[in-house]
């Protein structure tokens, strides 16, 4: 066996890992609830799988140029303007194979050994391992459930250091639903205004899907003085529940944009030319269906919300948005060994699919999806309750 130091450094999503498990085990005949997976229950759009359709009659079915056909990339500057108000044009544009893809590209790209990229924790498991397998080292931002999950400008200010290239931030959030008012994202930008080789990283693949009122707040829009070194990454894949077209689209700064290109083509080379076609449906047609899928999802997480604080020794706050809770089970912790992978697996045993908080740099606790029918969610929170009772 002969692997590379970088593959060393990273170690496998624990996400997948429980939703594997959980698979493996409804094949073997056992009755396991998933909320370990962060995809939307909901049928694609008919109109977005129309959009696929004619693409493949059309034999729409060669490769498109790298980042991404010049229609969708028309599409993704819609998206960016109306959805993010986000003023760019098609050459500051990436189309890539999912968000993910957007963030492995840009942070390839640009971080070199030493480079410290800021991350909020709790984070999304792929953040930090990304980082790492650049070479970078991940400097960890702790929020807490006090504080929504958010972190402030001074927090910020007082982890930037001369070495430090990258701040990431999530908004909704994931694993913890947490969104980041105006107010505080201008703060941020005077902390940055100080900081002028420090660049963002501003992943707002669950702004479609928030709770309270008002536009989304985006640093880019906030701060048009410092879009010269955001990177904005969206998608349809929450959005349009189109995960496994795997579609992102992101725009920054010309020269990033460029970078992240030229490591797709000798990575991925383009999306999917199918997939592309979708998404120029998804982000020119109708949007009004969202209205009804967030309402849906708003009484999913009161609901969760209701239950997981009336079970003794849990607690989460209200997420506001995406569709995730992030638990905290710190006063049963004695009961597992102080390792919430054992709570996980515990909880696993009585037939629901959770994710450690440690996955996510946490602690004490889990992460539970609310994307699943009512139904199976009440089934599941029985479940959970009886399994500590």
């Amino acid at each position: 066996m002969h692997t590379s130091t970088a593959l060393s450094r990273i170690a496998p999503s624990q996400t997948g890992a429980m939703t594997d498990r959980a698979i493996a085990l409804r094949e073997a005949g056992r009755d396991v609830i998933s909320l370990s997976v962060g995809e939307p229950d909901f049928a694609t759009p008919a109109h977005v799988v129309a959009a696929a359709k004619a693409a493949l009659d059309a034999g729409d079915t060669r490769y498109t140029a790298v980042g991404g056909t010049a229609r969708l990339k028309q599409a993704a500057v819609l998206h960016f303007v109306r959805d993010l108000g986000i003023a760019t044009q098609p050459s500051r544009v990436l189309v890539t194979a999912g968000g993910k893809q957007a963030i492995f590209n840009a942070l390839m790209a640009t971080v070199s050994e030493g480079d410290e990229v800021i991350v909020p924790s709790p984070w999304w498991v792929s953040y930090p391992e990304i980082v790492r397998f650049a070479g970078g080292s991940v400097v960890p931002l702790i929020t807490h459930a006090k504080d929504n999950f958010r972190f402030t400008a001074a927090d910020l200010e007082a982890q930037v250091g001369p070495r430090t290239l990258w701040v990431l931030i999530n908004s909704p959030g994931n694993p913890t639903g947490a969104c980041y008012p105006a107010e505080t994202l201008l703060a941020i930008g005077e902390v940055l205004r100080r900081h002028p080789r420090v660049m963002v990283m501003s992943d707002d693949i669950y702004a479609p899907i928030r709770y309270g009122g008002g536009a989304h707040a985006t640093l880019a829009n906030l701060c048009p003085d410092l879009a010269d070194r955001i990177l904005t990454v969206s998608g349809v894949s929450k959005s349009h529940a189109m995960t496994g077209f795997r579609i992102g689209v992101s725009t920054g700064p010309e020269w990033l944009i460029k970078g992240m290109e030229a490591v797709q083509s000798h990575s991925t080379s383009n999306p999917c030319s199918i997939s592309q076609a979708a998404a120029v449906a998804a982000l020119e047609g109708p949007q009004d269906f969202l209205l009804d899928w967030r309402e849906r999802f708003r009484a999913r997480r009161d609901m969760v919300v209701r239950a997981i604080n009336a079970i003794p020794g849990l607690a989460t706050p209200v997420p506001d948005g995406a569709f995730y809770c992030m638990v905290d089970a710190a006063p049963l912790m004695d009961r597992f060994d102080n390792d919430d992978g054992k709570l996980a697996l515990h909880l696993l045993e009585h037939g629901v699919a959770l994710v450690p908080a440690s996955a996510f740099g946490g602690q004490d606790g889990f992460r539970i999806s609310f994307a699943a029918d009512d139904a199976r969610l009440e089934e599941a929170l029985r479940r959970i309750a009886k399994a500590l009772a």
